[in-house]
């Protein structure tokens, strides 16, 4: 695996790969690798020649400066398991290589910027958007692997994509989990023993959701029973349940074709994600 710093060199590398042909598919990361980024790498190796990962902790993304300062970065454990994983080419800039200065940016995404997400960390999509078209501007990749988990960030990038009219396909990956049904995440790493407990609650609250819904239960039932559950939980802060049409976001209707129940919590000082799609 080639590793580079800089975009120049990278740029570089990849120009010359393109010119004898190569695909590019890239992974867009920030570190603290689990098997949830790992099978996105592996779908990218699957339908391109060249996979670019990029591990870069996006300053602008993070609406609380003591969140972005205990952001896990375990590189040296990062690179051992891209390597084990076959990837191409690892991208791992410093913030002022990617950042000069004071720079402006704001992108219409629309409602997106204050539905669930957006309305619990304003800010945030406008960050994941810089970055993300700085990363598709120097990678320049056929196609790019984002992970379900972040439902919404997909549906924001899709959303770049769209507005900048960028010569990217995006490709969402589903949600690599626990045995015990836990959604991998980056931030599972601050989970006491208990909180991990704790947190089962968001799938089975999830799970249930969808087999309520298919045994013909009404929305506003499903959605209430299992904010009761969460709620219920020690130790959980609940943010948001919402069954929300999959291609708005917006609450869903009982005839929408595309329905997706997303969850936020804080479990113990742990704030967690997650998605199902209903159908």
């Amino acid at each position: 695996m080639k590793v580079f710093n800089t975009k120049n060199a990278l740029k570089e590398h990849l120009n010359a790969l393109r010119a004898a042909g190569k695909t590019v598919g890239f992974v867009p990361t920030m570190g603290a690798l689990h098997q949830g980024h790992l099978s996105l790498l592996e779908r990218a190796r699957q339908e391109c020649d060249v996979t670019v990962c990029s591990i870069f902790v996006n300053p602008t993304q993070f609406n609380d400066p003591k969140d972005l300062e205990k952001y896990p970065r375990p590189i040296e454990a990062d690179i051992q398991k891209l390597e084990a994983a076959g990837c191409d080419v690892l991208f791992n800039p410093e913030v002022n290589e990617m950042y000069a200065g004071n720079e402006n940016w704001h992108l219409d995404i629309g409602e997106l910027e204050t539905l669930l997400e957006g309305k619990f960390r304003p800010g945030h999509y406008q960050g994941v958007t810089q970055v993300v078209n700085k990363l598709f501007s120097i990678v320049e990749p056929n196609k790019a692997f984002f992970g379900q988990k972040d439902y919404q960030q997909v549906m924001v990038i899709r959303r770049m994509i769209q507005v900048l009219d960028t010569p990217v396909q995006l490709v969402m990956c589903p949600i690599e989990r626990e045995p015990d049904g836990l959604a991998m995440s980056s931030r599972n790493i601050h989970l006491t023993e208990t909180d991990r407990q704790h947190a089962l609650v968001l799938s089975q609250a999830l799970f249930e959701a969808k087999s309520s819904f298919e045994n013909g239960a009404a929305l506003s039932d499903v959605q209430r029973r299992a904010a009761e559950l969460i709620s219920s939980e020690g130790d959980t802060q609940l943010e948001y349940f919402e069954l929300a049409d999959g291609k708005t976001l917006k609450p869903a209707q009982a005839g929408s074709d595309s329905i997706v129940a997303l969850v936020a919590a804080q479990v113990g000082k742990t704030r967690l994600i997650d998605n199902v799609i209903i159908r």
